[in-house]
């Protein structure tokens, strides 16, 4: 992806989607149904007439009533089914894991000069975290099998996406980012802190923290060793990624946090490392997730009695012109 192409572009993935009824067992009521209307007669009220010659042979249509009955009491089983439409990707086990972006939105995430070497003028030039923003947009969008969301720090930290297998909203969300939102200074240990939140109603059995800054820590009321300790203690890795020119963020945290919980350590001077340091983070291992139910259920109960009363209606018609 070029650089300068908007964020706003959202991930498309293909649906597949399965058809199926809520409550099946209601299709057994078909069953006495049709057997009543094969062997239960009607009852005819006998007409006397006079002049019989009056009368016209008229063809019988007990048959199409018949069947018209049939297609009738059929819909009417299958609305009380509950016929519904399930969304395949958000099946009960999926391959993945679950991993939160935590971004630095600091006053020096705003500094121009990572860009991709020869790709844009000096004019076209954007900040650090606009390109953080593009190339982890790539990462999300890659993370076909997993559940992502996305921490935002800078004096504080928020979680400003819920993790989640809807890679759209995920998407959507990082686009409303901004940098200088979350304050202007950089709040490590409360990064972490609320990544380890995030993970409150975690299935998955690896649970991944990627951490991002150009700078060090200098805020917050939790110190970057205490996180790592809550972080450890959920099995939570935290991968790390020093942005920017050496010296700039504090190499000697980041590497000790990684170490620490179990993940590893990444630094990037431009922004084709930065893309390489995610590409590197994007082969690691999956695990099973387990979601108890799915996200996306269509009903479509209302379109099937609406068939019904259309061919009642089509009956008490034919009725009332005998």
């Amino acid at each position: 992806m070029i650089l300068h192409e908007k964020l706003t572009i959202l991930v498309k993935i293909s649906r597949m989607n399965y058809y199926a009824f809520e409550y099946p067992f209601l299709l057994l009521l078909l069953i006495p149904i049709i057997i009543c209307l094969y062997k239960c007669k009607e009852f005819m009220k006998p007409k006397f007439f006079v002049h019989l010659h009056f009368l016209r042979a008229k063809k019988s249509f007990l048959k199409l009533d018949w069947i018209v009955k049939i297609i009738i009491f059929t819909l009417l089983a299958i609305a009380l089914a509950s016929p519904v439409v399930i969304d395949k990707l958000n099946q009960n086990d999926r391959h993945g894991k679950d991993i939160v972006l935590a971004i630095d939105a600091s006053g020096s995430m705003n500094s121009s000069g990572f860009d991709f070497e020869n790709e844009m003028s000096k004019e076209q030039r954007l900040s650090r975290f606009e390109i953080t923003k593009i190339i982890a947009s790539e990462f999300i969008q890659n993370r076909v099998s997993d559940n992502l969301g996305v921490v935002l720090y800078g004096d504080f930290a928020f979680i400003a996406s819920p993790i989640t297998y809807e890679k759209e909203i995920v998407n959507e969300m990082l686009g409303y980012l901004t940098q200088g939102m979350a304050g202007q200074n950089t709040a490590i240990g409360e990064a972490i802190a609320m990544s380890v939140r995030a993970f409150k109603f975690s299935k998955a059995k690896t649970k991944i923290v990627i951490l991002l800054t150009d700078g060090e820590h200098n805020s917050g009321e939790i110190s970057p060793k205490d996180a790592t300790i809550l972080a450890k203690n959920e099995n939570i890795k935290i991968y790390t990624i020093a942005m920017g020119n050496k010296g700039e963020a504090d190499e000697a945290l980041l590497q000790t946090i990684a170490q620490e919980s179990g993940g590893e350590f990444f630094s990037a001077t431009n922004a084709k490392e930065l893309q390489e340091v995610y590409n590197k983070i994007d082969a690691l291992e999956s695990s099973n997730i387990k979601s108890k139910e799915f996200i996306q259920q269509k009903f479509y109960y209302q379109a099937v009695l609406l068939l019904a009363c259309g061919f009642l209606l089509f009956l008490l018609f034919r009725e009332a012109r005998r």
